[in-house]
Formats: C-alpha cells, structure tokens, sequence
C-alpha cells in the first residue's frame, strides 16, 4: 500500500516519541530531561540495567548506547510489536486520531476477507469454550484437572473442547449464518473429494486457540483424548491467516512480558507453555508441531538476544536442539545467540515444574549452557577419540561447524572456545585414549580450581582477578598504583569494568566500593571474582591495613601478565604466518620474547623493594615509575577510558 505524500510527517509529527516508547520501557528520570524531551532508559531490545536507551523527541529517533538499535517511532512499533511497517502506521494513526489513507479496491478486499475469517475463528474460540462446559467434556475436563490447569489458566489461554461429531461446528455456524466454505477456508472444516459432505477437522479433542502478535486468532491446536487417535496433536492447515513457519504459540503476551526478570523460554509445546507461565515464567513460546524455523529464529532474537531453549530431557529433545544448533550457526552474530536448559531424563518442563517446583526450574534456567557446548557434546558423542585418525575427524567435524558462522569475529571466538575444550580433553586424557569413558561432565573438585586446567587464557584470567581483587579488599593501595593501573586493559570485560571504577574512585572503603560495583555491573560479578580459589586464597592473605602485601600481589600479577602476553603475542604472529615462518630468526624471537618474560618477574621482584621502600618514605619518582612502565610493557597501557 502506497501513502500519500506528507502523511508520514503529518503522523510523526502528532505523535511524541517519548510517549510511545514510554509504554514499553521506565525512564531514569535522574538521567533524563523531560522538558527538552531528552529521555534515557534500560533498552526494550537487550537486556541490562543500566539506561543507554536514549529517545530525543526533537530528533524523533532512538538509538541504543549498548545494542545499536536505532530507528524512527514507526520503527519502535514495527520492532517491539512485531507487525508489519504498514500495520504500525496503522497502529501510530489510531493513536493520533488520523485516519488511514483509502487502499486501493484489492488490498481493502484482502484485509476485508482476513478480517470475516478472523471474526469466524473468534467465533470458534467460543464455541470451543461453551463445549468444554459440557456433559460430553467430562474427560476432557478431568485431564485439565490432573495436569494442573485450574479454570482461571484454562480461560486465559481460552482452551475448549471440540465434541465427537462430524459436523457439531457447521450445525453451529450454519445458525449463525455462516457459510460452510468459510469454514473450509479458515481450516476449521475438510472438504473431502468425489464430493462427499465436508466435517469437522477437529473432533474429541481439547482445543488450543493459536494467536498472532496482536492476538488475534489465526489457528487451533487440538489435543487428542483417544489413545488410539492417529495424531496425538493436530494443528490447523496453512491459511490466508495462519502460517505456521512464521508463528509462535503465546508469541504475543512473551513478547511484551520478556525483560531481565523474565528470560523468553522456547518449550516445545502448548501445555510447556501453559505449565511455565502459570508458574511465573510469562515470557515462554514454542514452535507448532515442528521444529523451530529461520522466521520463528529470527522472532526470537526481535524478542531477546538471547532466548534459553528448554527441551525435554530425552534423545528426542537432544536430536531438536542438534537440529537447532546447525540452523541456528549461520545466523549468529554478536547480539543473538542461544542457551540450552535440558530438562532431567524423561521430563519436559510441565513434568520438572509439577515434581520440582518453580524456583527449581529457575535455578536450571541460570545454569543453562551456551551454545558451543552443546555443539562440543554433539561431536563428543561420536568419540572415543583415541587415535590421530579419529582426533582429525574430530578436528575436521568441529571445523565445518564453526565455518557456518558468518560473523568473522564471532566464528573466532567459537573457534578459540572448542580449541580450549578440545586442549582440556586431550591434555589430560590423551595418554590414555579413552576419552568416551571418562564422565561427560567434569567433577566440581575439579573445575573448582580454575589454575587446574592448565589453560593461559585461565591463568591470565586468574591474573587479573588477583589484581582486582587486591585493590577491593585492600582500597589504601590505589594511593600507590593507581597511575600504573590507569592504563591497563584486561581482557575479560568485567574485570576491566570493576577495575576502571575502582581506579575512579576516591578515598572509598570496601564496602562503598562493593556498592557502587554492585549497583553499576550487578552483585553477581563480585560473586564471580571471589568464586575462583586462587584469588579467594590471595584474597584472604590480605586486609585494609596490609598495603604493602597487596602492592606485592598486583606488582607479581601485572609481571605474569607482561611476561604472558609477551611470549602469546610472538605465537600468534607465528600462528597467522604459517609453517613456512618456523625458521632460526622465528625461534630467536621465542627465546627472546621468553627471556623477556623471565626478566619481567625478577624485575618486578627486585622493584618490590623499591616501592615499599617508597611507601615507607617518599612518594615513588617519574624516572622510576618510567622504569617499571618498561617493565610491563607488554601489557596494553591506553590512555585512560572516561
């Protein structure tokens, strides 16, 4: 449909910004100006806590600080009610009291032929729920019962009841005047061949009204009560309303209950849905009767950035979330990725939330696995791996996967990640061969020591945390170091984060400086910073009043770091080099970048005299700060981030 020229301005111009998208998110109000129209909240489209959703009304655009989503107010509707660009200017013009521009004759008589086959639908909804009052439903209604739907559920999800005959649909809408090819075109009738009278497609089956985005019914999904019925599900054929590729059950109400307290759950059915909404989880969807496809992928990432897929705990389950990981790998990029939740053997989340409880399933929700897992655990099952042949069929196998991935950065990162995965397994198994029998999972006394592993990313992890963590529990020190820590970079993001508020601070205890982490980042990453036992056990050696001790730990750590990137960035230049680079000059440069490492730390442990020496006396000079700068000059040292 084409507008007439002016009628977007005209729209745009009747209807604030700030006031649509004030439906959706809340504003920080300290941060904003209302009366310049200059708003600031947490962004609708990715989850966080902080406000770097910014709306200027002068402008009539958004932009999100965090995500990159930016648009114009039709472009906050379209995105955040998932319809088309025509159907939000429709939406924005019932808002402003404009009327709608004629259409053209045929596409009136579309939207006017959708709009009878949806009112029959809606009609069919009632009628549903009116034969689930009846004396004929009784079963249906004991199942409702002994799955845990009480009324109240069962009228919010507007579930009836289609009886065992034939033609109890058309008898009811042949009253009301209502033609039987309508039936035929909405789905909810067949028309068999060699001309013999159409039925009802749904008959002795519990009825689940299937809606679009805005609510509207476009299909049923009916449950058989007969054990012997051909299909224990059947859902409505492909129509002018209903495609199913394009469609999730409770799509609508998920998308506008999705928020940092409410993860979109993908379950596999219609009662997983029910089951998990009722139970609290209000932003949960699934497929309809097939699995999930590009469009419905796609709907989910509009939604969240990263939907947890909860399947059934079974080789079925398993076999959907495979299939899952190869449609899903094309099209990942930073800002849209999955988790997997997979629920106990046997159980599906209906199952685990009626014998586990709420709050259970919460917990496994926050333990779900990132995507490359489960694709490592795919791979594994094919092992054992304990020949080369069978480690390069591994390698090769791993390979065609993550060369799925489109986004170069990403593809990277996955690629880092199973490498990670496959050095831990074969470093430590490989010896023996015998990697299929070992548990699948590694045991917690394990994995509780991080340094265990043997993996440099780890350790360097482990050296910044050190780093971090001396500074929190002992405050005094930035006195000392902090124009050595203002240009350092971590490389893990929330130690870069804490530590660039920290080194802001000034003349804060722990506990303000926990506060204010908290309050900015979340409590949960101090959580994680004390989980590791190497830093616990730093952390324990050191108080408010040990400023020398916490110097010596973050003047060690920073030299590992030196001495780590050092010898990690000469082999990575090998690395992309190639084979042909293996030469005497490359080995040189090892050796060299190896010796520079040891001269790093003993360094560093003779300059652990002299700063405590500073510290005794006076203030540490320009020429030796400059001395100790070229020490650790193999850490990236910026300018100082805002």
């Amino acid at each position: 449909m084409s507008l007439p020229v002016g009628f977007l301005d005209e729209l745009r111009s009747r209807v604030s910004i700030s006031a649509v998208v004030g439906k959706k998110v809340t504003w920080d109000l300290r941060k904003s100006n209302q009366a310049r129209g200059d708003m600031w909240a947490p962004c609708p489209f990715h989850q966080e806590k902080t406000a770097s959703f910014h709306v200027e009304d002068t402008k009539g655009y958004f932009y999100c600080f965090g995500c990159q989503a930016k648009g114009d107010i039709i472009t906050f509707v379209k995105d955040t009610e998932n319809v088309s660009f025509i159907e939000a200017v429709e939406i924005l013009a019932a808002e402003a009291g404009l009327n709608m521009p004629a259409r053209d004759l045929q596409a009136k008589e579309k939207a006017d032929q959708k709009s009878a086959l949806v009112d029959i639908m809606e009609q069919a909804v009632r009628f549903f729920r009116l034969s689930l009052k009846t004396n004929a439903a009784a079963d249906a209604r004991r199942y409702l019962s002994g799955r845990g739907l009480s009324e109240e559920a069962q009228a919010r999800f507007g579930i009836g009841f289609a009886p065992e005959d034939r033609s109890a649909l058309i008898q009811h809408f042949k009253a009301a005047g209502v033609a039987t090819e309508k039936l035929i075109e909405t789905g909810l009738c067949i028309q068999p061949e060699e001309g013999r009278a159409p039925y009802d497609r749904f008959r002795g089956r519990i009825m689940f009204p299937i809606r679009d985005a805005r609510g509207q019914c476009i299909a049923f999904g009916g449950r058989a009560l007969d054990p012997a019925a051909k299909a224990k599900y059947l859902n409505s054929p492909e129509t002018v309303l209903f495609d199913k590729g394009r469609t999730l059950y409770n799509m609508g109400p998920a998308r506008k209950a999705v928020g940092p307290d409410q993860p979109l759950i993908v379950a596999e059915g219609y009662m997983d849905v029910i089951a998990l909404v009722e139970a609290g989880f209000e932003a949960a969807v699934a497929p309809l009767g097939t699995a999930i496809t590009e469009t419905q992928l796609s709907l989910l990432w509009r939604m969240t950035p990263e939907p947890i897929v909860a399947l059934d705990g079974d080789k079925a389950g398993l076999r959907a979330a495979y299939r899952l990981i190869d449609l899903a790998l094309p099209a990942l990029e930073a800002g849209r990725a999955l988790r997997f939740a997979l629920m106990p053997e046997g159980q599906d989340p209906d199952d685990f939330i009626r014998q586990s409880g709420a709050d259970a399933l919460r917990k496994l929700l926050q333990k779900s696995m990132p995507m490359v897992e489960l694709l490592w655990q795919r791979e594994m099952a094919s092992g054992p791996f304990d020949s080369p042949e069978r480690k390069a069929g591994l390698d090769k196998a791993l390979a065609s996967k993550t060369k799925l991935i489109k986004d170069h950065g990403l593809r990277l990162h996955y690629e880092a990640a199973l490498k990670d995965l496959r050095w831990a397994l074969f470093r430590n198994h490989g010896k023996r061969g015998q990697a299929a029998s070992l548990p699948r999972k590694p045991q917690q006394s394990t994995k509780a020591s991080a340094l265990a592993s043997g993996n440099d990313r780890v350790a360097q992890y482990i050296h910044e945390a050190v780093i971090v963590a001396a500074v929190l529990v002992c405050p005094a020190v930035l006195d000392d170091v902090r124009s050595l820590l203002e240009g350092v970079d971590f490389d893990d993001q929330n130690l870069n984060a804490m530590l660039r508020l920290m080194v802001l601070s000034k003349n804060q205890t722990r506990s303000e400086l926990e506060a204010q982490i908290a309050a900015e980042l979340g409590p949960q990453v101090i959580e994680k910073l004390f989980s590791a036992g190497h830093v616990r056990m730093a952390a324990r050696l050191l108080d408010s009043d040990q400023i020398e001790n916490a110097h010596a730990a973050i003047l060690e750590a920073l030299g590992k770091l030196s001495s780590q990137k050092g010898l990690a960035a000469e082999l990575k230049e090998l690395q992309e080099a190639g084979e042909e680079a293996l030469d005497e000059t490359a080995v040189w440069r090892l050796k060299e970048a190896a010796i520079a490492g040891h001269n790093a730390l003993k360094a560093v442990q003779e300059d652990k005299v002299q700063y405590q020496m500073a510290r005794n006396g006076a203030r540490i000079n320009r020429s030796e700060k400059d001395r100790f700068d070229k020490i650790l000059g193999g850490i990236s040292f910026q300018k100082p981030k805002n």
